[in-house]
């Protein structure tokens, strides 16, 4: 199968990517969004310390890199999410839940070690147009 040509997809409606990657890739009508965290794009400071703020603000952030390549929520077909504390599991599977109509997208969760920015939640996704 020959891959068609990566896109980079860039909005300034949700954070700068933090490093030398994109915030989003579209490739053969699919597309790779980032991890995406709870940050205010206008500041690039975090929404709050709080879990559940951070979780509406990355799901704000992931619509609008979504919108910009041309996809929805309900074109997501799996996400990871990463947590500082998976703890935090209920308390983001409430807000998680309000974004995706059903089917639910596939998923899977991690407790990690740590997050860029010591974020409390990071949330990446992949797409289809």
């Amino acid at each position: 199968m020959r891959l068609g040509i990566k896109e980079a997809v860039k909005t300034d409606k949700a954070p700068a990517a933090l490093g030398p990657y994109s915030q989003a890739i579209k490739a053969n009508n699919t597309v790779f969004v980032s991890g995406v965290l709870g940050l205010i794009p206008e500041t690039g400071k975090f929404v709050s310390e709080n879990v559940e703020e951070q979780t509406e603000q990355v799901m704000k952030n992931m619509g609008e890199i979504l919108k910009a390549s041309g996809a929805t929520y309900s074109s997501v077909v799996k996400t990871t999410i990463m947590l500082a504390d998976l703890k935090d599991f209920k308390k983001v599977n409430e807000i998680y839940a309000k974004y995706f109509p059903a089917p639910a997208p596939a998923r899977s969760t991690y407790q990690v070690a740590a997050l860029p920015l010591d974020a409390r939640i990071e949330i990446e996704c992949i797409a289809v147009l």
